[in-house]
């Protein structure tokens, strides 16, 4: 396979077996009443339907296709031929392990073949894979796939910077700790001068 070539798209386990919101609302019932409280105490009365809202907007992103997002193009950029980069998103997403918030920044950089994507695509493409249930690791290549995949650019890269509150609010209980995770495709996994030169922009905004 060259640099170039499309990359096998991690797939959702996604089924059309959805609960109703009212199920929904009743299954957090029953954890107000595990942690020991009282669904019909007035404060909680509307928190299981506050909740299922939160959820759907915490998890918005299984509702669309991110490759399909990206796939309205531009082919009319005067032979520019450089990094294209989007530097300190903030990313807000959720730990698959303990349902608890990823908090941090990306940074995309994708090198143009012919075709350029408009610059907020980029940010939307992060939010419906962040909008998830996921792991770092993960998202960090489902990102730089859905670009190369839907792109076709010389290359992709991708760095995330993010604390996990399952570490930082409970077991180890380790604060102001980062995980920072990278994927790189194409020339950026080539040429170490092209990616020294990614990490050197991401440096550019300290």
């Amino acid at each position: 396979m060259t640099p170039y070539d499309t990359v096998e798209p991690v797939k959702s386990d996604i089924t059309n077996n959805k609960p109703s919101r009212d199920e929904a609302e009743k299954a957090v019932e029953v954890l107000l009443r595990w942690a020991g409280d009282n669904p019909l105490r007035e404060g909680l009365l509307d928190t299981p339907a506050r909740v299922v809202r939160a959820y759907e907007e915490f998890f918005a992103g299984y509702t669309e296709d991110p490759e399909k997002m990206l796939g309205r193009t531009f082919e009319e950029v005067e032979n520019y031929d450089d990094i294209v980069m989007l530097r300190d998103i903030g990313m807000q997403s959720h730990c698959e392990h303990h349902l608890v918030p990823i908090l941090g920044r990306a940074h995309i950089a994708y090198l143009p073949d012919k075709r350029v994507v408009g610059i907020s695509k980029l940010a939307r493409v992060l939010d419906l894979y962040s909008k998830r249930l996921q792991t770092q690791e993960t998202m960090t290549s489902q990102i730089a796939n859905a670009i190369q995949n839907a792109l076709k650019p010389k290359g992709v890269a991708i760095l995330i910077d993010a604390q996990h509150q399952c570490m930082t609010t409970r077991g180890v209980k380790k604060h102001d700790v980062s995980m920072v995770t990278t994927q790189f495709t194409g020339e950026f996994k080539k040429d170490a001068t092209l990616k020294d030169r990614f990490y050197r922009h991401i440096e550019l905004g300290r």
